[in-house]
């Protein structure tokens, strides 16, 4: 393997939002370390930053040291704001202001996970290509209609850097240090946290439906392909039946034999899924909820709720509502970290 060259280290900072995904920061900023490691040279400095300078807390609760306020932070190459997960809508009133003030700089910008709903919300991604997590494109599509948002692993595109979040974010990184070092030491780096390939931006997000059902029957797939594509405006099973080609008989042994349920029951089960995922990731109102995923009565759209997850939809907007609330500080969830700076060449632990 051909070393990188030495070159000026190139500095990286990380914004973390409370409630940040562990999983998603630290995908990115290991492979940072281990390029350093590797090489045995400082190819990377990283710089924590929270709003305040204060601590963050992940979504585990894991308490995260930070050395800068945004109001303090050195001159950066590139600033990747770590977001909420879930998604938080609320409360980024400055956070937004100060990164619509970096529009026209020469730093380039990057979103983590939800941190691309932020970098939305500050018109950063106007005219781009830039994605986040399955379960928030479809509302931020509909949000920010002068952002290209793809179903992408992660997005590149000039100066702007997204990603789904969770491990994509250290195939992103990699892809980066691809491009600044040669794929030959990105690949070398991969090796080292037995990461079999680095996926490109082009890889999908979710498992291709065959294999996240474990089937192998084309037509069986067909279906759930039409149920999924046809949340709004249900079809029935004969309908169903008719686009596969197959009788509605046939359909439902399918559906029996492979996933021990029938085309109705699924159907409503994958409606009832969805409605969850607008009730925790977006703010629309209930009842549009209910009408977005097919039910045309509000009664039937909580009973069907309530009989499926044991609680009505009210009440799951409510659940949420709490579960966001800060953690107490005797909880035992927190626990205080401190992460190492790009510059340290140390072993792989």
């Amino acid at each position: 393997m051909s070393e990188p060259q030495t070159s000026t280290p190139v500095r990286i900072g990380f914004l973390l939002m409370p409630n940040f995904s562990l999983i998603a920061f630290s995908s990115a900023i290991e492979p940072l370390r281990m390029a350093n490691w590797v090489s045995g040279q400082t190819h990377y400095e990283t710089f924590l930053i929270s709003q305040d300078g204060a601590a963050v807390p992940s979504s585990a609760g894991v308490l995260t040291q930070v050395e800068y306020s945004i109001e303090q932070i050195p001159s950066l190459d590139t600033l990747f704001v770590c977001g909420a997960s879930p998604i938080a809508r609320t409360g980024n009133d400055e956070i937004i202001a100060w990164l619509r003030r970096l529009r026209g700089g020469r730093m380039a910008l990057g979103g983590i996970g939800t941190g691309s709903y932020l970098l939305a919300c500050a018109g950063l991604l106007n005219d781009c290509r830039a994605t986040i997590h399955w379960w928030d494109l479809d509302s931020l599509r509909e949000e920010f209609p002068h952002t290209r948002m793809t179903n992408n692993l992660f997005e590149l595109d000039n100066k702007r850097y997204t990603c789904s979040g969770g491990t994509a974010a250290m195939d992103m990184m990699l892809s980066l240090i691809g491009q600044y070092h040669g794929m030959e030491f990105a690949a070398s780096i991969s090796e080292q946290f037995v990461h079999e390939r680095i996926r490109s931006s082009e890889d999908p997000q979710r498992v291709p439906l065959r294999t996240r059902l474990g089937i192998s029957q084309p037509k069986l797939v067909e279906a759930v392909q039409l149920i999924e594509a046809n949340i709004e405006e249900p079809l029935s099973t004969d309908d169903l039946a008719h686009h596969v080609g197959i009788s509605r008989r046939h359909l439902e042994r399918l559906f029996k034999r492979h996933l021990n349920s029938m085309p109705s029951k699924y159907y409503l089960e994958t409606r009832l899924e969805k409605a969850r995922q607008l009730l925790r990731r977006s703010d629309k109102p209930i009842l549009q909820v209910g009408l977005d995923c097919g039910f045309t009565s509000a009664s039937y759209f909580s009973t069907a709720y309530r009989n499926h997850f044991g609680l009505t939809p009210r009440e799951e907007r409510k659940r949420l509502a709490e579960q966001k609330q800060p953690l107490p500080a005797s909880s035992g969830l927190s626990h205080s970290i401190l992460m190492p700076t790009g510059d340290s060449t140390d072993g792989q632990n």
